[in-house]
Order: structure tokens, then C-alpha cells, then sequence
């Protein structure tokens, strides 16, 4: 029998709570415990940024986090409606295409919605590295990226 804990958080902007497992993983909890699929796990191993959500307002590996470490804190996932910035990237991803199987998008749309407005193609690019897509080869994501962004945003040279 494994342990559990009581945890309480803000997910998606409602303050929630669950019983989970000491061993569990952030990623385990939102997918199975409270249903947010949007949550990719494709690796296991932190290498491909599927399972990524915003803890605290900071890109955090879901696979690599246990659930109880999200006691207190704020997360935030693609499922998220009160998110201006995960909203306008979603929209921008969309509208330029930037995705194909989808496995990749939500964590990469959550990354990129924190990617600062005055960014570069290359610090795009970089700001991604730990997002991996395997069928879009992230020509599309950069342009969506920067849409999202703002005129504010200059390609590179």
C-alpha cells in the first residue's frame, strides 16, 4: 500500500484538492485525477516538453514533478480559459498551421506563452529547445509563436 497525502493548489485558476499518492507523478494527477488530457506524457524522462504546464507562471516539466509538489502552488495547463496568453497562442497556432499529430502542441503552446514579446526568431527557437515535434519541422511554430507575440516581434535575418 502505497502513501498518500492531502494537497490542495490552484489549478486553472480554482483552488482544488486531492488525496494522491507520495509517489505519483504532476502528470499522473491531472491526466487521471482530474481529467486534463491536454497534458501529454511522451516520454517519462523530461525530454520532449509533452507534459508541460506553467507552476507558478514558470514551464515546469510535468513527468519530472511529483504531485505533491504542486501543494500551494499555482498551476496552470492548455485547458486553461483564463489565460489571455495560452488563449492567443492557441489561436495563433491555429491560424498559422503549427501543428500536425497535435501530440507536441499543448506543451509547446504553453512554453511559448511565456516566451517574451520582444523575442527573436532564434530566441524562439531557443526558448523551445526543450519541446520536441517530431512532424512539423517548427517553421510553422516560430511563425505562430511570433503572432502570438505581437507586432513587437522581428524575424531573423
Amino acid at each position: 500500500m502505497q502513501a498518500t497525502r492531502e494537497i490542495t493548489f490552484v489549478l486553472n485558476g480554482n483552488r482544488v484538492s486531492f488525496e494522491v499518492e507520495t509517489a505519483s507523478t504532476a502528470t499522473d494527477l491531472l491526466r487521471i485525477g482530474h481529467g486534463l488530457t491536454g497534458t501529454k506524457e511522451g516520454c517519462g524522462v523530461g525530454e520532449c516538453g509533452s507534459c508541460t504546464i506553467l507552476v507558478d507562471d514558470v514551464p515546469t516539466l510535468s513527468c519530472l514533478l511529483l504531485a505533491v509538489e504542486l501543494s500551494g502552488r499555482h498551476v496552470t495547463t492548455i485547458e486553461a480559459t483564463h489565460d489571455a496568453r495560452i488563449t492567443n497562442m492557441r489561436n495563433a497556432f491555429l491560424e498559422e498551421s503549427a501543428l500536425q499529430c497535435g501530440f507536441c502542441t499543448p506543451g509547446m503552446i504553453v512554453a511559448a506563452s511565456r516566451i517574451d514579446p520582444g523575442s527573436t526568431d532564434d530566441d524562439i527557437r531557443a526558448a523551445l529547445v526543450g519541446n520536441v515535434c517530431r512532424c512539423t519541422g517548427y517553421s510553422s511554430i516560430v511563425r505562430a509563436v511570433r503572432r502570438a507575440l505581437g507586432p513587437g516581434v522581428t524575424a531573423d535575418e
